[in-house]
């Protein structure tokens, strides 16, 4: 059997033990939570530089194995009766060499935890040089299993808009640098507002991550946006579900004037 398929198949190859820190996704629309988001992190805490500096071409396919699984197990054991709220997991499409094969562990996973997979959302970044079709292939056999998808840094990475006019994910994670001051900077809010448009034209949810303001969260609010993450929600919590901050989701006001429109 080859070393990709071992890896895959029981996910023994990587030595590191890690554990999940968990961040919510808000929206802010009903005021709830929609999802978590669960991030690598050492057994201590340690931010994820101290797992992810040991992940190679040899082991990063158990690697992507066991950070499934983990997510699975903690989320089943905390979430309780939120049986409605997603789980987002990141995934390294370079791990996958045949979706259907990689995905067995994941599926045993949650049938042993009793956590539904429709739950679950399988989130990649395109600021990895990828093979498109290989990309495609996965998400495409992703959604047909069930699975929702998410591109992570929407608009900073190197598939960008040439992916998006093949596949269309559930959802559209905005890339942070474009959401920083939105609320005082007309030249970003121009280019996320027409992003927002075209994403809900093509039926995919935008979800802005990197809110540190009430303003930022505010001027998203105003251009459309109900999905959102950021420490002005909750920092992410060790082995814990994080929950919004008091008040930041009570947004109303608008986060800046309605810009002058000339006659």
């Amino acid at each position: 059997m080859p070393s990709t398929c071992q890896g895959c198949r029981d996910g023994a190859d990587f030595h590191i033990p890690f554990s999940m820190a968990f961040q919510p996704i808000v929206d802010v629309a009903t005021k709830t939570t929609f999802a978590h988001e669960a991030l690598v992190r050492g057994l201590a805490g340690e931010g994820a530089f101290t797992v992810l500096s040991a992940v190679d071409t040899q082991n990063r396919y158990a690697f992507d194995q066991q950070c499934r699984v983990k997510a699975i197990e903690l989320a089943s054991r905390l979430y309780g009766t939120q049986s409605d709220v997603g789980l987002s997991i990141n995934f390294l499409p370079n791990a996958v060499y045949e979706p259907r094969a990689c995905i067995r562990l994941t599926l045993a996973a949650a049938a042993r935890t009793k956590f539904s997979p429709k739950n679950i959302i399988f989130e990649f970044t395109e600021s990895e040089i990828l093979d498109t079709g290989h990309i495609l292939n996965i998400l495409n056999t992703y959604r047909e299993m069930g699975f929702r998808t998410a591109i992570d840094d929407f608009g900073a990475g190197h598939a960008g808009l040439a992916l998006l006019a093949k596949f269309q994910p559930d959802i559209a994670k905005l890339d942070m640098d474009l959401i920083r001051n939105i609320d005082t900077d007309a030249v970003r809010r121009t280019i996320v507002r027409h992003t927002v448009a075209m994403l809900h034209d093509l039926g995919v949810t935008p979800l802005c991550e990197g809110i540190e303001t009430a303003g930022e969260a505010r001027a998203l609010e105003d251009l459309g946006v109900r999905l959102m993450q950021g420490y002005f929600f909750a920092r992410p919590s060790f082995e814990a579900l994080a929950q919004p901050a008091p008040g930041s989701m009570a947004l109303g006001q608008p986060a800046f004037a309605p810009m002058a429109t000339a006659h």
